[in-house]
């Protein structure tokens, strides 16, 4: 089989395809024939050793992955071969073949395609247990979302409509701004580039705070990081929720006196530590999460794809953060 692979740490560029032999699946598992593998901001950060997850090389990148089992492993029930399935894998994806957990496999709907599965997993399900789970979030209550056009934010506005929330989505541009719309924001702000100097942390600061009125916004959904954390935090209601998801934009600082006079909370949201440590509680939100693709209520906007020999392209488009949606590889 061709995969797609880091032999040491670096950008896109080191990756290269060879050929490897065809895995064979170990009890409980599933070797899955690969059809597409969503591009993430992690899947930036594994090939350059700044990930919390680092495989020993080579290695294939790619987090998330939609296919047909090829071969089921001895006590594995419930699947046959030739079923269509996503899951995340966290790497390994970019490879024609991987052998993923029985159990970490869902079914993909027969209406649904492959690119559209590949896509839906590992935002949807960050972001249904961010706004839920850790944001607490209630209908009536006012969402901010940073980044909001990118794969998370995107899933995060359309999660919020469903929770019927008020959205604010902030993103860095206006073509971002629209896409934001479309997926159901009540309101989008564009916020400039960074990094700021003092005064442009005040006026980003105010820029948020204007954007979710007097009152504040309930949760913050910051998938960004950097110099937008503390503005965005600024804009936060009493007893509101800041969820700390991501930091393509740099680990922020926080000055604590804010969060005490805001008597709020800052949480942590690390999606793949949940699902870990409760399997039961993850795989009802990925349920509900296919009731409301059933529904319409979310859809997962896949903006390209690019063929497995081209991979490198997606994973440096999402590093430059010049994405809206998913980027999606798809290997026929």
């Amino acid at each position: 089989m061709r995969a797609l692979l880091s032999h040491e740490p670096g950008g896109p560029e080191i990756l290269r395809l060879e050929e490897l032999p065809d895995p064979e699946p170990g009890s409980g598992e599933i070797l899955v024939r690969v059809r597409a593998a969503a591009i993430n901001f992690p899947d930036v950060l594994i090939i350059e050793d700044k990930y919390q997850l680092k495989p020993p090389r080579p290695f294939a990148p790619g987090g998330e992955i939609a296919g047909e089992i090829e071969a089921i492993g001895e006590g594995v029930q419930g699947w046959t071969v030739g079923d269509r399935v996503i899951a995340v894998t966290g790497f390994g994806g970019l490879a024609e073949k991987v052998v993923v957990p029985a159990r970490a496999a869902y079914r993909l709907p027969e209406e649904r395609s492959f690119e559209e599965g590949a896509a839906l997993l590992l935002t949807y399900a960050t972001s249904i247990h961010a706004l839920l789970d850790r944001g607490k979030l209630q209908a009536g209550q006012t969402l901010l979302v940073l980044g909001a056009a990118g794969g998370v934010g995107l899933a995060a506005v359309e999660l919020g409509k469903a929770y019927e929330a008020r959205v604010i989505a902030a993103v860095s541009s206006e073509e971002k701004a629209q896409a934001a719309r479309d997926a159901g924001a009540d309101e989008a702000v564009v916020y400039p580039q960074g990094p700021f100097d003092k005064d442009g942390q005040k006026a980003l600061a105010q820029l948020f705070k204007e954007a979710v009125g007097p009152a504040g916004a309930d949760v913050i959904y910051d998938p960004v990081g950097g110099d937008y954390t503390e503005a965005a935090l600024r804009s936060i209601a009493w007893e509101g929720r800041f969820l700390v998801v991501g930091f393509p934009a740099g680990i922020a600082k926080l000055p604590l006196n804010l969060t005490l006079l805001k008597s709020c909370d800052v949480c942590g949201v690390f999606w793949g530590a949940f699902a870990a440590r409760d399997p039961k509680a993850n795989a009802a939100h990925v349920e509900t999460l296919f009731k409301l693709w059933r529904q319409g209520m979310i859809s997962p906007k896949v903006s390209a794809t690019y063929p497995l020999e081209r991979a490198g392209e997606a994973i440096r488009a999402i590093a430059e953060r010049r994405v809206i949606g998913k980027l999606v590889v798809t290997i026929y």
